[in-house]
């Protein structure tokens, strides 16, 4: 007999959540490719959102997670964070697959979200403008929100937007 699928169907409360997630987070967890090894490799960035709501980053050329973005544009996000009180596996959190997008820094659109991004992001303005430093967009192709236990859903992107 096969197993049951631990997904519940998405309704709008999953929806609002995810959103929710997403719009809150200030850091997350980015999960990448290394180009060298092809290994997994993750590190904690800074996290915000463009204008329209998607998420979005600023990080330095200098960073490994930037070299293997610019290899293969595929990675993940984890958002979410543990609260004070209980078992760090049940407060919400959400899995964003994604392909990352470089913002050239010579455009008008990078300086509206330089001026969006430091309004939630008031402390990167010591390096937003540092020649190595860039904006990368993560346009998210379906999610996986643990809602708690119990709550677990597959997300569409158009279930975020």
């Amino acid at each position: 007999m096969p197993a049951k699928a631990p997904f519940q169907p998405v309704d709008n409360e999953a929806r609002s959540l995810a959103n929710e997630l997403i719009d809150t987070a200030r850091f997350g967890a980015l999960a990448v490719l290394s180009p060298e090894t092809r290994a997994p490799s993750v590190t904690r960035i800074a996290v915000g959102t463009d204008l329209d709501g998607t998420p979005m980053t600023l990080i330095s050329n200098l960073s490994s997670h930037t070299a293997a973005l610019k290899a293969d544009p595929r990675c993940s996000l984890l958002v979410g964070e543990p609260g004070p009180k209980g078992d760090p596996l049940t407060h919400p959190r959400l899995t964003l697959d994604c392909e990352a997008e470089f913002l050239p820094r010579d455009t008008d659109a990078h300086a509206a979200l330089r001026e969006h991004y430091l309004k939630s992001h008031p402390k990167a303005a010591l390096y937003v403008d540092f020649a190595d430093f860039c904006f990368v967009r993560l346009h998210v192709n379906h999610a996986l929100l643990n809602g708690g236990f119990g709550k677990a859903f597959k997300l569409s992107a158009s279930d975020l937007s």
